[in-house]
């Protein structure tokens, strides 16, 4: 599988961090409560700025369900890791205004 660049700027710690954080919000609850420990590894392994970023992709990731209507990932990262969540409120906070608007509103759905 070809790398991109953007991919190729970031340290080893944050993709692995970020591949095992996305692994462990795609699987159930029952599975993901096992895998909760590697994936608190993963993140220990992470700088604060390497955290500030990953919390803004977690923040970008709640925008994108939030338009799909889709659960958020939220109640799952707090209960993960409670300084992610907080950085990741935070990273919502710095978003742009109109993106703010789209996740927070309901969606309708059509019959």
């Amino acid at each position: 599988m070809p790398t991109t660049i953007a991919e190729l700027s970031l340290s080893p710690a944050y993709r692995l961090a970020q591949r095992a954080l996305a692994s462990w919000l795609e699987r159930g609850h029952a599975d993901a409560r096992l895998d909760a420990f590697a994936t608190r590894a993963a993140l220990a392994g992470l700088d604060a700025t390497e955290r500030s970023r990953l919390a803004r992709w977690l923040a970008w990731l709640a925008v994108a369900a939030g338009s799909r209507g889709a659960a958020s990932p939220e109640a799952r990262i707090r209960r993960l890791d409670a300084s992610l969540h907080q950085a990741m409120e935070d990273a919502f906070k710095r978003l742009p205004l109109g993106v703010r608007e789209v996740s927070t509103r309901t969606q309708r759905r059509s019959a």
